[in-house]
Parts: structure tokens; sequence; C-alpha cells
């Protein structure tokens, strides 16, 4: 893997059924939403209305696993969401998912319609690998409020993704910090897609082959790998 990516041994014992596929991907080509991105996000709102079944997001087995998790690092689940929670409940409103762009709307496709956390990162952005641990509540999290940047800190045990400068992204796929998110201008990224027990590793194996093939149909010619569950 050419970027390097490190658990902790506190997050493995907070969550010792945690386990994430990670997709690198290089020469991809980004840009505006397409009607043939906008198409998968309407798939992919069905397919999750058909898994759920008429039942709230949160009570899908695998959601309830990440709201325990959430609980036991100290986070409120009910207010601050896991990502594909938090996707899924946007799904099924008026409102539906936002188009953002390309690489972003393939990603959030795959997550609504698997339900599961997915993120991605610039790597050109990434300042050396990246960690997932148990923050102190000291390290800087670069956001933005009301249009102007601020630095806020996790709270002391929160789970976080960082790097050498500081969190990418709080409550561990909470709330993404805008110095990695993958822009118009991204050509290179990592894509980590997040599962806890009980969802089967084969699962997550799934999901993420079905984005890899997505970023080969949206980005031909990119240079994808996807790397076994770790």
């Amino acid at each position: 893997m050419t970027l390097t990516l490190t658990v902790s041994d506190e997050v493995r014992a907070l969550a010792p059924g945690f386990t994430h596929v990670a997709v690198e991907a290089q020469g991809l080509l980004n840009g505006p939403s397409t009607e043939g991105t906008s198409a998968l996000l309407d798939d992919a709102t069905r397919r999750l209305a058909a898994r759920l079944d008429g039942r709230p997001p949160h009570e899908d087995p695998h959601m309830a696993a990440w709201r325990e998790t959430y609980t036991a690092f100290g986070s409120k689940p009910s207010r601050t969401r896991n990502s594909a929670e938090a996707l899924a409940k946007r799904a099924l409103t008026d409102a539906g998912l936002p188009r953002i762009n390309v690489l972003v709307d393939l990603y959030n496709a795959i997550s609504v319609a698997h339900l599961i956390p997915v993120g991605g990162e610039d790597t050109d952005r990434i300042r050396g690998g990246m960690r997932l641990e148990r923050a102190t509540g000291v390290e800087d999290f670069v956001t933005v409020a009301g249009g102007e940047e601020i630095v806020e800190h996790p709270d002391a045990g929160e789970v976080v993704w960082c790097d050498d400068e500081g969190v990418t992204c709080r409550r561990w796929n909470w709330r993404q910090g805008p110095r990695t998110r993958l822009t118009q201008a991204s050509t290179s990224a990592i894509f980590l897609l997040e599962s806890l027990a009980p969802m089967p590793v084969a699962d997550v194996e799934a999901a993420g082959a079905e984005l890899a093939e997505l970023l080969e149909k949206f980005s031909p010619g990119a240079r994808i790998t996807v790397h076994a569950p770790a």
C-alpha cells in the first residue's frame, strides 16, 4: 500500500470486530455530478429501502453496532451519527441524497446501498500515513464554520483518523475535515470502507469490489487497488 494505514491497539480493544477495506486509486477523473452518478444515488436509495424493509436505519444490526461503539468512546450516537446512518436517514427523506461531485457521489452510493460507512480522502493532501487512534484532546481539527476557518479539538478518548498534520475525521467517521476531502481537482484518493461485527467480512469486500468497478467505469485508465480487509 502506497499510503500507510494503522489502527491503534486502543481502538482494536474498543471495537474488536472492526474491519476496514481500503481502495487506492490514482489517475482519477473528477468533476461535477452527472446523470450517471445521480442515477446511482437513486438506485442506492432503492436498495437501502429494500434492505431496511420499513425499519429506520438505526435499527439495522450494523448501524446498531456503530451506535454501541460511539457510546463506548463517549459520543452520543443520536446526535453525532456515523456517516452511513446520517446518509441513510437523509436518503429516505424528501430531500434525498446530495449531489457533490463524481467521486463523492460514487462512494456515497456504495455507503447507502450497503449501509456501511465509506470515506474518501485526497492522498495528495495527506501528510505522512493515516492513523485511527483515540485522541488525547489536544490534536488540531481544522474545519469551517460560518465561512471562516476554525480549529477544534476532539474530546479526550474520541476515536479519530489523523495524519502528521492533524485530525482528518472526527468521531471515527462522523465529520471529515475540508483539508483532505475530495474536490473536483482530486486525481488520487484512498477510500475507506469500515465495518463492525455483525457485518460479515465478505459483505465489506463486496462493497469494496463494487466501488472499484464504479471507479474504473467513471475514470477509465485509473490505477485501482483493493486491499484485503484489515
